[in-house]
């Protein structure tokens, strides 16, 4: 049973938002969660949206806004909105692919007081990761990027997509980063939305996902990149079961870990995450195509605070299945896209998932 001391509720302000500055890319990427393509579209919100929606930011409680797409460098604005909001008192963070990068650019994302660029990067050479992103010479002009952020003194990390394709890559691509001098790495599991559709039998299975994420654990435990899984609530688990295996406890799980590389919980969507489309839509996460409100029509404030789907979010006790009465589900609490993507339920139970509760106690 969960522990009794478990809050029921999980409130207070977004600790990130992602906001798709533009659906427009260079790249046509196969497991694309925004479908993206080359043109920018006409509905985006337009400079002047842009600029009031940064303005009502700090409202919030000051979270780290990831300026993200598409490709956000295809946005000629995103130089602007990042210096404004770092002016306020944002801490800013873009996530690209890298391939858009020069001098120029580097310069600018400085002189913007963007803190950390993450570049994907979905192999440890050209052939894996070029396969993955649809054009040739992506990884090359990834990696000249990379280098141009290194040479104007950028904090930078490498995001990689977990598929079928690149399952036994996750060393090979920790030694990357190492080489490349990353900050850190994190790892993304698959969740199949958009033109990832297409890919669900890339997806991997429940063992092979338990099975990377423990591989993920041990690499952790030997490097000082900073490692962290995303869309891959299980790891939260998995930290507390190996630690408590190592130690006889999980006292440390969190000490130490602030900022970009805090140890949070499981999948934040709705509870200390949200993500805002090109067009404004409010959603609890870029992989999960469900709209709580428009910025155009209300403020994100309100979104977060009264939507109905966020509320649903964040009552543990709405969870069903087995992620309603496993012991991590405060730590956890199960993937909501891919539960809504397999089952058409957001509070269904983690369709990815081997662990059965009261298995191994916390």
């Amino acid at each position: 049973m969960p522990n009794q001391k478990e809050p029921l509720s999980l409130s207070g302000p977004p600790r990130l938002i992602a906001w798709e500055l533009t659906q427009a890319c260079n790249l046509r990427c196969i497991h694309c969660r925004a479908s993206a393509t080359e043109e920018r579209p006409a509905d985006e919100l337009s400079e002047e949206e842009a600029r009031g929606f940064v303005e009502t930011l700090p409202g919030l409680g000051r979270p780290i806004l990831i300026l993200t797409g598409g490709e956000p460098l295809m946005r000629r604005d995103v130089f602007d909105l990042a210096c404004q909001a770092t002016g306020l008192g944002l801490r800013v963070v873009l996530a690209t692919n890298g391939t858009l990068i020069d001098s120029g650019i580097a310069s600018k994302i400085v002189s913007s007081g963007i803190k950390r660029v993450s570049v994907s990067l979905d192999g440890p050479d050209s052939a894996s990761h070029d396969n993955f992103r649809g054009v040739t010479g992506a990884f090359d002009n990834a990696i000249k990027g990379i280098e141009e952020l290194k040479k104007a003194g950028v904090e930078f990390q490498i995001n990689t997509t977990i598929t079928k394709r690149n399952n036994r890559m996750i060393g090979p691509m920790s030694s990357l980063a190492l080489q490349l001098g990353a900050k850190a790495l994190h790892i993304f599991l698959l969740v199949p939305t958009g033109r990832g559709k297409d890919l669900s039998e890339d997806a991997i299975s429940a063992q092979e996902y338990e099975d990377a994420l423990n591989e993920f654990y041990d690499l952790s435990r030997r490097t000082d990149l900073e490692m962290k899984a995303t869309c891959a609530p299980h790891y939260y688990r998995i930290v507390r079961q190996r630690k408590k295996e190592e130690h006889g406890d999980v006292s440390g799980v969190n000490e130490h870990r602030q900022g970009f590389s805090a140890m949070t919980r499981g999948c934040l969507g709705g509870t200390g995450f949200c993500f805002v489309s090109y067009r404004g839509d409010v959603c609890p996460c870029g992989y999960l195509p469900l709209v709580a409100g428009n910025i155009r029509k209300s403020s994100l404030k309100d979104i977060w605070y009264n939507a109905s789907l966020f509320n649903d979010l964040r009552e543990l006790k709405k969870l069903k299945g087995k992620c309603g009465r496993c012991e991590y589900r405060l730590v956890c609490g199960g993937c909501r896209a891919r539960a809504y993507n397999q089952s058409g339920d957001y509070l269904a139970e983690e369709p990815l998932c081997i662990y059965q509760p009261g298995e191994r106690h916390s």
